[in-house]
């Protein structure tokens, strides 16, 4: 899969996984591009070091929820690092 790929999936991802966890984290269309293709990297190395599943293929199953998956931790981390403190 090429670099072009590569961002799509991430934002795609991204906004998958925005929309599965809404709240309060910032950013707009670029920061959910960065935190999704992020999120692809992190799945994909998680798929790989845990159940030998590579993200190679942009229209396999494996890939899109690895990548969303990937997206969904690291969208966890963004919002409790930029969360407000009461």
């Amino acid at each position: 899969m090429g670099i072009l790929g590569w961002i799509i999936l991430g934002l795609i991802a991204g906004a998958i996984a925005k929309a599965i966890k809404p709240g309060e984290q910032g950013g707009g269309w670029l920061a959910t591009l960065l935190l999704g293709v992020v999120g692809a990297v992190v799945g994909g190395w998680i798929g790989s070091a845990l159940f030998d599943v590579e993200i190679d293929r942009f229209w396999s199953l494996s890939t899109w929820l690895l990548a969303i998956g990937g997206s969904l931790i690291v969208l966890v981390i963004w919002g409790l690092l930029t969360r407000k403190r009461a």
